[in-house]
Order: C-alpha cells, then sequence, then structure tokens
C-alpha cells in the first residue's frame, strides 16, 4: 500500500511539472503597431511562451483574425493581446496624418496625449493667431519624413481625432492653415 501511495505521488508531481512546463506559440509586434493599422501576419512574429490560464488573452498562432485593425497601440516586442484588434468602426476615432516643419519635442511619441492649434492664413502672406482646435488628441505614431535636397525636414503626426473634430481639421489642412502640435 505504501509503495502504491509513493507511485502515485510521484506520477502526480511528473504531471503536475509536465503541465506548467507546456509552452504556446503567440504572436508579437514585429514593429510598433499603431492605432487604426490593418493587422495581418507581416506585421507579426511568433514566440514560444509559456501563459498557463492566461493564454486565451493574447492572439495565438494561425488564430488572426482577419479585417482587424489596431484599436491599441503594440510596441514591437510585445505579446499581442487579443483585445488589441478589432474592427475599424470600434475605434470612434480616426488617425489622420499631420505634416510638420517644425520638430517635435522629445516627449512627443506614440502613446502620449498632445494639443492641436491651427492658425489660419490671414490673406496678407501670414497667419493669424493661433487657436486650440484639439486638446488631449493621442498621437498614435510619429515618422520623420524623408528630405530631398534644399526641402526641409518635415515630421509626419498621425493623431486619433474624434469624428466630430474632424471636418474642423482637415478643412485648416485643406485652406493650408498651420497647423501645430504641442
Amino acid at each position: 500500500m505504501g509503495i502504491l501511495l509513493v507511485l502515485a505521488s510521484v506520477a502526480g508531481v511528473v504531471g503536475l511539472v509536465r503541465s506548467a512546463e507546456t509552452s504556446i506559440v503567440v504572436y508579437a509586434a514585429k514593429d510598433d503597431i499603431p492605432v487604426g493599422q490593418a493587422v495581418g501576419p507581416d506585421q507579426l512574429v511568433t514566440v514560444e511562451v509559456r501563459l498557463g490560464a492566461m493564454a486565451d488573452r493574447y492572439v495565438t498562432e494561425g488564430n488572426i483574425p482577419g479585417g482587424r485593425v489596431a484599436v491599441q497601440r503594440v510596441s514591437k516586442g510585445d505579446l499581442v493581446p487579443a483585445s488589441s484588434l478589432g474592427a475599424a468602426d470600434a475605434l470612434g476615432r480616426s488617425p489622420i496624418a499631420i505634416v510638420l516643419q517644425e520638430p517635435l519635442p522629445a516627449e512627443a511619441v506614440p502613446g502620449r496625449r498632445a494639443d492641436i492649434w491651427v492658425a489660419p492664413p490671414d490673406g496678407r502672406n501670414g497667419f493669424a493667431e493661433p487657436k486650440l482646435l484639439i486638446s488631449a488628441a493621442e498621437i498614435a505614431h510619429v515618422q520623420a519624413a524623408a528630405s530631398g535636397l534644399g526641402s526641409p525636414r518635415e515630421t509626419v503626426v498621425h493623431v486619433l481625432v474624434d469624428p466630430d473634430r474632424l471636418p474642423q481639421l482637415l478643412g485648416a489642412q485643406a485652406n493650408k492653415a498651420r497647423v501645430s502640435v504641442v
């Protein structure tokens, strides 16, 4: 009877250790994935991890839902949570590119908030006094645009804009207003 108890105990410990060592293959971001970007196999790499009961919270190998976009930012190398992918209409905000001639502060990085100021043209080769258009817009992506010979260096900032503010920002850009991200 004693030998049977010892054998059952050893079998139980071996089974417990094997279940704890079970790893699965999930996806991680190959590069930063900004909010609003379509997510597919090209943006992801596979990694083998041990997640235990948390495994269902992440996108596992072979289970990339089609037609999904990032509804939250995923940094390079981070595991991709299933909750970070959704339908484009679930965003509630639209990513809009703003081209800036002036450099951005070092703090203006994806995930941070910034105010969008607009100075309309004054009709005399200048600009009127700037006005706050959007307060605390989320920065989704920052990209240094390539500069050509003799052209100024530009920075493209993608910010997430609520639908009610979208026409005003697009109108300012179309009318050649000076847009600043602060």
